[in-house]
């Protein structure tokens, strides 16, 4: 007869949180003593992916949200482990096309985009999830959306890398040019003064003051993709882009336009967030594994979320992360409160 101690145990799980797709290391003992060993989260079976003793890497499905992750051995006496708490993220939209991070009024509505191919338009180009997480189109004329990013007034701005403008909207979805010449307008963020970041993914990141004076503020490698932008709560601004490389960088610049490298080592990073604590997440892979990676202002590195196709997040009010995927946006409430400019 099996004892009590004979159970699977779990002694961690890695990373801490996990979307539709992504994979979940599970480190312990007894883990896959049988040929049945059966991993559930909640209520969902979990594809096992890597089985053994001490290890079990599992794909978090479809229809999984968050809950216990369990380890059990049917074969053997039908023995299961204790709980593991997991934070898995639920859909909250689809059928969308976002190319970066999502963006959040003062009211918590979730801006995102359809961007298209390029020079595609599409019936609906940019819309608004509101609270109860119901999907609305806010935009219809405006040719590949980009960047999102909600203004000190109010008013939401989006760039499109089509034309080069940037464009001002009004809460009631009323549109109109803020400023034009930006190139491939790719990425776009605020600092606490009201001044616009703009990324031209050929090379030059300009500052638009709230006058609307255009400055060349940096210089950096040019992206194959996007350059996306975030501002830091150590008052630099942070820009990553893709390159032809496969150790790409995010870089910090200061308030006289230098630029150093924050971080080396990551694949195609791009949607950047931070929290209070100053720590930079980024979607990225790292060491191979994709999802979004937390890095400290000392430059540890982690994968803190894991999933495919993932181009950007954001924190809401409510402490959760909005992760954009190429076609979704999902809700993982992992209890971090996110910085706000």
């Amino acid at each position: 007869m099996k004892s009590e101690d004979d159970k699977p145990t779990i002694s961690g799980v890695q990373p801490a949180a996990a979307i539709a797709g992504g994979e979940l290391s599970i480190r312990g003992r007894g883990l896959a003593a049988g040929d049945r060993a059966r991993v559930t989260i909640g209520e969902v079976s979990a594809p096992i992916v890597i089985g053994s003793d001490s290890l079990v890497i599992v794909k978090v499905p479809e229809g999984a949200s968050a809950g216990d992750l369990v380890v059990g051995d049917v074969e053997h006496g039908g023995k299961v482990s204790d709980a593991w708490s997991c934070d898995i993220g639920i859909c909250v939209a689809e059928s969308l096309h976002p190319v970066t991070s999502p963006a959040l009024d003062a009211f918590g509505n979730i801006y995102t985009t359809f961007s298209g191919s390029r020079g595609q338009k599409v019936p609906v180009s940019v819309y608004r999830i509101d609270l109860n997480f119901n999907l609305r189109p806010f935009i219809n004329d405006l040719m590949n959306p980009t960047g999102i990013a909600a203004g000190p007034d109010g008013m939401l701005y989006i760039s499109s890398r089509f034309d080069g403008v940037v464009y001002q909207v009004s809460p009631t979805g009323n549109m109109s040019v803020f400023v034009e010449g930006m190139g491939v307008a790719t990425g776009i963020c605020f600092d606490p003064a009201g001044n616009l970041y703009v990324g031209d993914r050929s090379g030059t990141v300009f500052k638009v003051s709230s006058t609307r004076q255009i400055f060349v503020y940096a210089t950096i490698e040019p992206s194959i993709s996007s350059y996306h932008l975030a501002w830091g709560p150590d008052q630099h601004l942070y820009v990553s882009g893709p390159t032809t490389s496969s150790f790409d960088s995010i870089y910090r610049i200061a308030d006289n336009g230098d630029v150093e490298t924050f971080y080396r080592g990551l694949g195609r990073p791009q949607g950047m967030a931070f929290d209070v604590d100053g720590n930079l997440y980024s979607a990225a892979s790292y060491m191979g594994r994709k999802g979004v990676v937390r890095i400290t202002q000392a430059g540890q590195v982690e994968h803190f979320l894991s999933g495919p196709g993932i181009v950007g997040l954001a924190f809401s009010p409510s402490r959760s992360m909005l992760v954009a995927t190429t076609n979704a946006i999902h809700r993982v409430d992992v209890g971090i409160r996110g910085y706000q400019v």
